[in-house]
């Protein structure tokens, strides 16, 4: 299956684990600088190969049957020689793609169309440039690498390229069966493989091009067999993912979506390690941009698939656990007990020219981490992962109380971080939390959500207290200053005039008035009294709110109000994921219903839900219109159906 809602510029996706490559219809890697959508092959945040480029008797082929996914992972496609009407092609290439861990192989078929011999000419250019992923956002942003060296060793089947600066070494090896004639140089950096194929009439010849990528620290990689092999071990993990998982009371629509969800969550699980440095496989966050941990999305993820897949919070939590702050780190936010917004692999992290090696900018992954802590206990009665990070979860909460701002502030507090986010509550791009005429915040902010979620933790907090440390005081402590959270809460946050919560407060306690989605965040996690509640969901589903596709983040018809903005009137499925759970929670279930129906009718759209959508009505276009710069497979959106079953079908 191809990924749906129009990835990049025509490029396609191929994901395993921590490795993903982004190819064009052809199959192609063209090295082309594209803020929305990354080009090649990468492993950790670095590209590992930016050239991929195949001819054939001098002259790119032309594409017949363009690149498209299949559900095992394999990417195919088939190319002719560039001709005319009036002689057909003397011969058709067959291109099949995949990637594993740190890998990935290439079948290409030659197939002669004529009665007697042909002779072909293959040539295939490759390159690593190295890349981090940072460097090719389109923030403009460029980065000094001081003493970087790139060097290229012909071997007897293919090349090598490294790269090394200080410590910091990785290479990508190209190898082919069978071996080229030549391997010619470019004057660019670049290398090309060349094969001169005899074909006799009407047969063909197969050449197996396989890469395996070495980043800087990581351990050692087997090289891909061939992309049937990767089909079979990548079908094998996803029916491991997915086999015995009930989908009692899911419609038809939903069910597909949900064996859909489990496996591209089965592909996006990346290696972590744990307190004692055993191995976990987590959700990442999402590709393109990023395949790797972030906190705040594996606590969600999670807790969408708990009744489901309980394993991926058991992976998440020690793991997070392991991430969580000891001691003071300005640059990278970090206070003794926050736990991780996000977790980098690559030279520039590694170097410190950007601080998302362990970065904390994150105002709401530490209370996600208790509530996920909380759950699993009472999804699973499982209370080994409790007692085994009791200390973690303490220091969570005295996190929340002391640096977070629950004691001095009465909220959870953020502030803008120069050189990392601007936002860090989940709508963290730069003027996402407004009022409703579009100003910005100023200075510390108080967002509403995120009150939210503090408030749960308390209460889950209070409960591993009572039921499993043993410590009364503890949950009694715990117990009042979430009573107390929720009275502050309504006091000072809630708008009569709307008969609506305010998105945030600002430094000095002014309500930023713009009527937004986190307000379903506040049902989902139980910070509302029951009237207050109920008018807050079904004001959700009015028609600025609901677009008919689901619940926009910022009503339609303020100032404020943008249908292509990242966080001003766009459509996540995880939002309204956790809109629905609320709507549930406070017995809205028409309500939920509606939110869950419109969601799946969008993944039937595209395939798959993507991370978000533009905000248009279901009116004006029948499908959803992309976000141009969207995660096309994203962990929380993967889950999403689950949540949606847990809310309406189970």
């Amino acid at each position: 299956m191809t990924d749906g809602y129009g990835h990049g510029q025509g490029r396609h996706l191929l994901v395993h684990g921590g490795t993903f490559a982004a190819t064009d219809p052809s199959g192609a890697l063209t090295a082309v600088r594209d803020g929305s959508s990354p080009d090649g092959l990468f492993v950790r945040d670095a590209r590992h190969l930016c050239r991929w480029q195949l001819t054939v008797d001098g002259a790119a082929p032309e594409v017949l049957t363009p690149m498209s996914y299949e559900e095992e992972g394999v990417g195919r496609c088939v190319l002719v020689p560039r001709g005319g009407r009036q002689e057909p092609s003397a011969y058709t290439l067959f291109r099949e793609q995949a990637v594993a861990e740190g890998s990935f192989v290439e079948l290409l078929k030659v197939v002669s169309n004529r009665p007697v011999p042909t002779t072909v000419r293959i040539a295939l250019t490759v390159d690593a440039d190295f890349t981090d992923q940072f460097e090719l956002r389109s923030d403009l942003r460029t980065y000094v690498k001081t003493g970087a060296v790139r060097t290229r060793e012909v071997l007897d089947d293919g090349v090598e390229f490294t790269y090394a600066r200080g410590d910091w070494r990785s290479s990508t090896t190209v190898t082919a069966e069978p071996a080229p004639d030549a391997v010619e140089e470019t004057g660019t950096g670049a290398r090309r493989l060349v094969w001169t194929l005899d074909l006799v009439g009407q047969g063909g010849a197969e050449l197996t091009l396989r890469v395996v990528a070495r980043p800087s620290g990581a351990g050692p990689v087997r090289a891909a067999a061939s992309p049937a092999a990767v089909a079979a071990e990548l079908a094998d993990t996803v029916r491991e993912f997915t086999e015995g998982v009930e989908l009692a009371g899911a419609w038809p629509g939903l069910a597909d979506a949900c064996t859909r969800g489990l496996a591209d969550l089965a592909v996006l699980r990346v290696p972590a390690a744990g307190p004692d440095g055993e191995r976990h496989l987590v959700p990442a966050a999402g590709v393109p941009w990023f395949l790797t941990l972030l906190g705040r999305d594996a606590a969600l993820t999670s807790l969408f698939a708990l009744p489901y897949r309980p394993e991926l919070a058991a992976a998440t939590l020690p793991v997070l656990a392991a991430t969580q702050a000891t001691e003071p780190a300005a640059g990278a936010v970090a206070q003794p007990g926050k736990i991780v917004h996000e977790v980098r692999h690559g030279e520039l992290a590694h170097f410190g020219q950007v601080p998302f090696g362990r970065y904390y900018g994150s105002v709401d992954a530490t209370p996600l981490f208790l509530v996920l802590l909380g759950a699993y206990v009472e999804q699973t009665g499982d209370t080994a992962p409790a007692r085994r990070l009791e200390s973690h979860a303490r220091a969570a909460v005295g996190w929340m109380l002391d640096h977070g701002g629950l004691t001095s502030r009465g909220y959870l507090v953020y502030r803008a971080d120069r050189g990392g986010l601007a936002n860090q509550n989940w709508k963290d791009s730069p003027g996402a939390i407004c009022s409703a005429d579009g100003g910005r915040a100023t200075g510390p902010v108080m967002a509403a959500g995120a009150q939210g979620y503090a408030y749960d933790a308390l209460r889950r907090t209070a409960t591993l207290a009572r039921t499993v440390w043993d410590d009364a005081v503890y949950a009694d402590l715990l117990t009042q200053a979430a009573s107390d959270l929720r009275d502050r809460f309504v006091r000072d946050f809630w708008m009569a005039e709307d008969g609506f919560p305010a998105l945030a407060l600002d430094g000095e306690g002014r309500q930023l008035d713009a009527l937004a989605s986190d307000a379903g965040h506040l049902l989902w996690s139980g910070l509302l009294d029951k009237e207050y509640g109920e008018a807050v969901g079904r004001r959700l589903l009015e028609p600025d709110f609901f677009s008919g596709w689901g619940v926009r983040t910022v009503a339609a018809g303020q100032a404020a109000y943008h249908p292509l903005s990242y966080h001003r009137g766009s459509v996540w499925p995880h939002d309204n994921a956790l809109i629905a759970l609320g709507l549930a929670r406070y017995g809205l279930h028409d309500e939920a219903r509606v939110v869950a129906e419109s969601l799946i009718a969008a993944s039937a759209c595209g395939g798959r839900l993507p991370e978000v959508f533009a905000g248009y009505p279901r009116s004006a276009h029948p499908a959803p219109v992309p976000y141009p710069h969207a995660c096309t497979r994203e962990s929380r959106s993967a889950a999403t159906p689950l949540a949606l079953l847990t809310a309406v079908g189970g």
